[in-house]
């Protein structure tokens, strides 16, 4: 794994990699985005100046990765998995440097450890899981009976991971575990609102040289995230909708494949019968666990009306009670906003709601404190879908509250919305909730709690809708998207005169 610095002379890739000629100009090249510097979430001073590659160095880059790929392939699903356990190791005795530079980039603590936690555990359960999910087994006959079919997976050489700033090692690391894997090498951007977690993570690789061989970070942002399609065979992004199209483009008109999962819009139904208290503290977690910055996160919730009033006093008076991680990140559940652009959509949204009638019973303003932007969470009555908040992604800790009349209202409301990410039913029993589950239009539907597809890997899913396109992210099946079925059809002894050898 490598990092680049755009103001040397010529990139820091491998030596030999960029030598030039003699009588070569001694002009810089220019680097695939400009070196910008990088606010911090908690102060909002720069912090990290972001350092992109330069189109020659991440050719450079790419060819090393392709270069190494084949012996990687070949070493076989079980020497992987001895690699990325050394490097689960090396993540956890790098740990408290990742996290520091993760509460950096974040201005979280809370879930900066547990991305930590989950990243070196799916590190460890790739590598127990992968060299079976990838064993093909013997020889099997077909229908020509001296024609028999040897089943292989082959790996897609290079693939291009473009990871989001909300949680930057576990989002960044998602498909790149899988990916390396399966075989391949994988050139990793992460997002350019994040990058002080690059260093520790290139630490903790350092130790592992089989695997940095194969693994390449690059800061940068739009201008890298687009040159990092034009030169791999497969595309893994995590992002915005806007962006996931323009990323289907360019890979469309290059023909590979893209694995896309993009934003949501996660509702809840609160049924009649619903435990309300157990609905409200689960909704709360999964509408404001990280502020809110989550593809899903509870972002509306439709209780039955006989109940709305008595869901919201609920909900209202345990949002109340959560706190601000200031002035230091322990002191609260509830940290920045991480990204600036973020705080302008929430603003939108906000004010977009209460010009049409919503009120905040609590939170409902964004508060400047000593440089970063919070929102404390924000519970919103009055609200209805010809409001911003009730149909875009808002990605902050706000949650609206609807009532509705019937589960066929109930089930129109929640599938009302270009997203189809996960959802949330809570009702009297599992039973009950997975009656209305099923109908919705959405990969992952937590029942009788909310945004379990946060910590369950096990259950495999597709985004719906604009969410996303590609196999499935979660549990076993999607380390499937990173390779290809190739048969080797085995003609055995001689026959007499097949009719195709006359052709």
């Amino acid at each position: 794994m490598r990092a680049h610095d755009p103001r040397a002379d010529s990139p820091p890739v491998r030596a030999g990699a960029n030598d030039l000629p003699a009588d070569a100009p001694s002009v810089c090249p220019a680097p695939l985005d400009p070196a910008v510097p990088v606010p911090d979430p908690r102060t909002g001073r720069p912090s990290h100046v972001l350092s992109a590659p330069t189109a020659a160095g991440l050719d450079a880059v790419c060819a090393d990765l392709r270069n190494a790929q084949r012996a990687w392939e070949l070493a076989g699903a079980g020497h992987r998995a001895t690699v990325l356990t050394d490097f689960a190791d090396a993540l956890d005795r790098h740990g408290d440097a990742v996290v520091a530079a993760l509460l950096a980039d974040t201005g979280r603590l809370l879930e900066s450890r547990l991305e930590l936690d989950i990243t070196v555990a799916a590190l460890r359960r790739w590598a127990a899981q992968a060299p079976t999910l990838l064993a093909v087994g013997a020889e099997r006959a077909s229908e020509i009976p001296w024609i028999g079919i040897r089943p292989a997976y082959r790996p897609y050489e290079l693939v291009g991971v473009i990871s989001p700033w909300n949680f930057p090692l576990l989002l960044g690391l998602i498909d790149t575990i899988p990916a390396v894997a399966a075989g391949s090498a994988v050139v990793l951007k992460p997002s350019e609102v994040t990058p002080r977690f690059v260093a520790p993570l290139l630490a903790a690789l350092a130790d592992v040289p089989e695997l940095a061989a194969v693994l390449a970070v690059v800061e940068g942002g739009a201008g890298t995230g687009a040159a990092v399609v034009d030169r791999v065979d497969l595309v893994a992004f995590t992002g915005s909708v806007p962006t996931g199209r323009a990323v289907a483009r360019a890979a469309a008109e290059r023909l590979i494949p893209v694995c896309l999962e993009l934003g949501g819009k996660d509702p809840a139904i609160v049924g009649r019968d619903a435990d309300l208290d157990h609905a409200s503290s689960a909704i709360l977690w999964g509408g404001t666990a990280n502020a809110g910055q989550s593809c899903l996160s509870i972002e509306r919730v439709y209780v039955h009306t006989d109940r709305h009033r008595e869901f919201v006093d609920l909900l209202a008076d345990k949002a109340s009670r959560v706190g601000l991680a200031h002035p230091h990140p322990e002191h609260g559940g509830l940290g920045p906003i991480i990204d600036p652009a973020q705080v302008r959509v929430m603003e939108a949204h906000l004010t977009d709601a209460y010009r049409q009638g919503a009120t905040a019973v609590t939170g409902g303003t964004l508060e400047r404190i000593d440089g970063g932007t919070y929102l404390r969470p924000t519970v919103l009555t009055g609200v209805h879908h010809g409001m911003r908040v009730m149909t875009e992604e808002t990605f902050g800790p706000i949650l609206p509250v609807m009532p509705f009349a019937t589960v066929d209202e109930a089930v129109a409301l929640a599938d009302d919305s270009p997203y189809g990410l996960s959802a949330a039913v809570f009702d009297a029993t599992p039973e009950a909730a997975a009656a209305i589950g099923a109908r919705l239009s959405a990969g992952a539907v937590s029942l009788n709690d909310a945004a379990l597809t946060a910590v369950m890997h096990e259950g495999e899913k597709n985004a719906f809708k604009q969410s996303g396109i590609g196999g499935s992210r979660m549990g076993p099946a999607s380390i499937e998207r990173f390779v290809r079925r190739q048969s080797l059809l085995v003609h055995h002894g001689r026959v007499a005169d097949p009719w195709w050898h006359r052709i």
